[in-house]
């Protein structure tokens, strides 16, 4: 994003700059309804939207959807503003353009967090920061203990409001070497061992006969009882369990003569 130059198929790099006097009278043009002064003002602010969106580079949103809504904020202090009122136009617009952008992303966020949990969120960081303005260590027993409630609870609240960190996030950059937040990330469920064994388990089953094999993956990988997949097979329960037991025995050698 930091090197994005085209956004919504705007060249950036190009944006005009008005002057105090242009823009005012542009301003007074656009209200009695000429339609061309007000693209020309439109345009003339964008880099006010763009020096506003740049404070959201690290939020991990896409640049042009945040542009956009800041250039729907733009358009409605535009719609709204008093020339009367007796300030500039970017003092007044600056407060819009970025309410329109904090309620893109707050909206936006597929993270739906409910309001009791913000509320205890916020609670918490008032505890920490009092905690904090009395010389105390904010860990969260101390911050649980100020509120009356469980640890867990306190924890739970701090992680809800937490913004998503992408996998992609780059952590660590140094000639041209960048380290990933996935790169630091260790999958206990599938590592090289456990997708060794997965293989194993996968050409040892192949190797079973086709009724075999079917009773194993609706027994393991379905996980029905042994009653419905003798109804299913149509054969008895006994005979279920035996052939189960005599296809894991005949796996277990299979995996155990190619170790």
């Amino acid at each position: 994003m930091l090197q994005k130059v085209e956004i919504c198929g705007v060249d950036t790099a190009g944006l005009p700059l008005l002057t105090a006097a242009e823009s005012e009278s542009l301003m007074r043009r656009l209200k009695e309804g000429d339609a061309a002064a007000r693209e020309r003002f439109i345009v003339g602010n964008m880099r006010l939207v763009l020096s506003l969106v740049k404070r959201f580079w690290a939020k991990n949103v896409n640049a042009d959807d945040v542009f956009q809504a800041g250039c729907i904020g733009l358009l409605k202090a535009i719609d709204n503003f008093n020339m009367e009122i007796g300030v500039r136009f970017s003092t007044y617009a600056v407060p819009m353009i970025l309410g329109e952008i904090k309620r893109f992303l707050r909206d936006g966020n597929s993270l739906r967090v409910s309001r009791s949990i913000r509320d205890t969120a916020y609670k918490v960081l008032k505890t920490r920061e009092e905690l904090e303005a009395a010389d105390k260590e904010a860990t969260i027993e101390k911050i649980a203990a100020a509120m009356k409630v469980r640890e867990k609870e306190v924890v739970y609240a701090l992680d809800a409001i937490s913004d998503p960190v992408s996998l992609f996030e780059p952590v660590y950059n140094k000639s041209g070497d960048t380290l990933l937040l996935m790169d630091q990330i260790y999958d206990e469920k599938n590592n090289d061992e456990v997708w060794t064994e997965q293989a194993a388990l996968s050409e040892a089953l192949a190797r079973l006969g086709e009724r075999e094999r079917k009773i194993l993956i609706l027994r393991y990988y379905e996980g029905k009882t042994q009653t419905e997949i003798s109804e299913e097979v149509g054969i008895s329960q006994a005979q279920v369990s035996r052939l189960e037991k005599n296809a894991i025995s005949a796996m277990r050698s299979s995996i155990a003569s190619d170790a």
